[in-house]
């Protein structure tokens, strides 16, 4: 307690330079904990966006379907069974059937995956109800991306081409009959959404599906045929890229924490140069080598501290109207793929932040004790007569 006292003393008297260099430390703390809310922020919204319009509980695939192989989609089909009947119908699952097919939208040939669904689902987010229009010829639902790439509004027409299971091409025109807006790329981009029924008849693959949707709350079965994947597994790619995404922010405020920590050695090599009679005057009262480098080690990490003080007077209001505001997005963000919303907004946790005050006070005190330990080549004699060893 008592080398505590003399460090704050000590600090309060270097004035001006104690306060610059505590700035810059809490700067470096704000950042970390802002940066790792973010990315905290957009790993939670992803995972919950993504499970909301397109992943549910998790997927049963069939055997040969590969989503980043748009050629396994051909051989990609089976029968629903009578126990996959059942849950569709209770809305335990849903069922989906993906072709390859083509669109011709002012004359231009676009390749997309025709994607068929139940128009009565639930399970999902997806505004699907828009497809049971008995007004039109047949109905299609289309995401903004993929609108604003083909130029379509609703109510435009749009001719697709495809082949059925017998890979005998045919072709027909659908009415787009909604556009939805959703955070998730992978059910907007190169996707055009029809009745399940409809596409089933136009593929020749009657009461056959893709993949079932399961809903989030339904444990998985053992769906002969059907290869479960769970939603670890199915965001394993976004996963991997939150993990790249930490370990190169790390770098951000390492490089901010590594030059207030060169200010706090600068100032600790400083201070015991200035004050060698000090110290011999402490080992002249008693005070043992390690007793003088553990008050001056104290006195250079009680600058974290100071800097935890100021971070608490504009970090805090800072950090808490970026997690309620938010951050707007710029729509380039689209271009990513990834799944981003309009507006990021930071989270919080108490772990993270009590790691990120750990970091700063155990870097402040390891940077400050490596000066310290000059300490110990002093000779008191000399010491007092102001004499570097």
């Amino acid at each position: 307690m008592l080398a505590l006292k003399l460090a704050i003393r000590n600090l309060l008297g270097a004035g001006l330079r104690t306060w610059l260099t505590a700035g810059v430390l809490s700067i470096a703390f704000v950042v970390m904990v802002f940066y790792q809310g973010l990315l905290d922020g957009w790993n939670l919204h992803a995972r919950s966006t993504t499970r909301e319009w397109e992943i549910g509980g998790g997927q049963y695939w069939h055997p040969a379907y590969d989503r980043f192989d748009p050629f396994s989609l051909q051989e990609a089909h089976a029968p629903l069974s009578p126990q996959a009947l059942e849950l569709a119908a209770a809305g335990r699952i849903v069922p989906e059937l993906i072709t390859q097919a083509t669109a011709y939208p002012d004359g231009r040939m676009v390749n997309l995956l025709i994607r068929g669904i139940p128009p009565g689902q639930q399970l999902l987010s997806l505004p699907t109800a828009a497809l049971a229009a008995d007004s039109v010829g047949i109905p299609a639902l289309i995401g903004r991306r993929m609108a604003a790439s083909l130029r379509l509004q609703p109510g435009d027409a749009l001719l697709l081409r495809w082949r059925d299971r017998s890979g005998v091409f045919d072709a027909r025109e659908v009415t787009i009959v909604g556009i939805f807006r959703a955070d998730v790329p992978s059910i907007d981009q190169g996707q055009i959404w029809l009745p399940l029924a409809t596409v089933q008849e136009m593929t020749g693959m009657a009461g056959e599906a893709t993949l079932l949707v399961s809903a989030p709350d339904q444990p998985p079965l053992p769906l002969a045929g059907w290869v479960f994947k769970d939603t670890d597994f199915l965001l394993k790619e976004f996963t991997e890229v939150i993990h790249s995404k930490k370990a190169g922010s790390s770098i951000i405020y390492g490089t901010m924490l590594a030059i207030a920590l060169l200010a706090i050695f600068d100032s600790q090599v400083l201070s015991i140069f200035r004050r060698r009679r000090e110290i011999g005057t402490y080992m002249a009262l008693g005070m043992t080598r390690g007793q003088v480098i553990g008050l001056f080690t104290v006195e250079g990490a009680a600058h974290s501290l100071f800097a935890l003080l100021l971070a608490s007077i504009y970090g805090l209001p800072l950090l808490h109207w970026l997690g309620t505001h938010g951050i707007s997005m710029p729509e380039v963000a689209d271009a990513t793929g990834m799944t981003i919303g309009d507006k990021m907004l930071p989270v919080y946790s108490a772990g993270m932040v009590l790691f990120s005050v750990a970091v700063v006070i155990l870097s402040t005190a390891i940077v400050s004790y490596l000066p310290a330990r000059r300490i110990a080549r002093l000779k008191p004699t000399e010491a007092l007569r102001g004499r570097a060893q």
